[in-house]
């Protein structure tokens, strides 16, 4: 069995291991190089450090679209059986979904949350189950018709890191299975009634107020990566613990002052900060940044 492989993050990498075990991947496709950090230093996506740091010969090509005739010749002649997408972070025009079954491993239960965080939105709405979809791609975004699910229960304590790790090891495990198993499988129409879509996350939307604690605790887990969630002084929320979601508070009181942390009242719930760190300076222990600005229970924290 012959695979094209398109992908770009540590998500996309766990797929590609696992189907280097049972299939043949005839090229990998992987976005272009990006500047990385306050150097910018030129950076390879991981599927990409992946292949150059275990020696793979396998023909790799990071074009800036698809768009090129040429693209889809060059995946023609390999003669793939199959073509896998996930998290590549473009859309495949007709001209190379025409070439062969694109297969797609999307990080949510579709219909709901297509688009480019589906793991993130999933977290931002309070949802208590997830999964990966194995979906036969068209020309829309995330539209295709369904091949198969694994579900995924979401844990109070999961954040985007480790939904992004359980969901691409459920991903590399459907994947081989659903390759095996095309020929038998129905592929099923998505209910469009029931279709979400992912916003674009900026990052103005990790800044936070001391509303709702549930609210803050659920866009903390889904930007613990980026872009974090923060106050409007810039003092960035580094770890914090969900107390309870519906005890009546005066919004950024600190309530109590614990041996781990401080408790601070919303206008609904209470969240326990751990870890903090202001504009321009370094991470640091809650308690510490109290100390530090010398306030205390019943003041108020901005």
């Amino acid at each position: 069995m012959r695979v094209v492989f398109m992908g770009t993050p540590e998500y996309a990498t766990k797929i590609l291991q696992s189907l280097l075990k049972s299939v043949e991947v005839v090229g990998v496709f992987t976005q272009p190089d990006k500047p990385v950090g306050r150097k910018q230093l030129l950076t390879p996506p991981n599927v990409k450090r992946f292949l150059l740091d275990n020696g793979l010969d396998i023909p790799l090509f990071q074009p800036p679209n698809l768009k090129d005739s040429k693209i889809a010749q060059e995946i023609k002649r390999v003669q793939p059986d199959f073509i896998v997408v996930a998290a590549y972070g473009q859309i495949l025009p007709k001209s190379i979904l025409s070439i062969a079954p694109c297969i797609n491993l999307h990080a949510s239960l579709l219909p709901k949350y297509r688009g480019a965080s589906p793991i993130q939105q999933a977290l931002l709405e309070g949802e208590k189950i997830t999964g990966v979809t194995a979906m036969l791609m068209d020309e829309g975004l995330d539209t295709g018709d369904i091949l198969a699910y694994c579900a995924y229960p979401i844990k109070p304590k999961d954040t985007a890191i480790t939904l992004f790790n359980t969901l691409a090891d459920l991903a590399a495990k459907l994947t081989p299975k659903v390759l095996q198993q095309y020929q038998k499988l129905q592929a099923l129409p998505q209910w469009e009634v029931d279709a979400s879509y992912c916003k674009k996350i900026k990052k103005s939307d990790g800044l936070v107020e001391f509303e709702d604690a549930k609210e803050i605790y659920d866009k903390y887990r889904a930007f613990i990566v980026w872009p974090g969630i923060f106050l409007a002084s810039g003092l960035k929320l580094k770890k914090i613990e969900l107390v309870d979601t519906s005890s009546s508070n005066r919004p950024g009181r600190i309530e109590a002052i614990e041996s781990d942390g401080v408790v601070v009242g919303c206008a609904k719930g209470r969240i326990k900060l751990l870890r903090v760190q202001p504009p321009s300076k370094r991470e640091m222990e809650a308690l510490d940044y109290i100390r530090g600005k010398r306030i205390g229970i019943g003041d108020t924290l901005v």
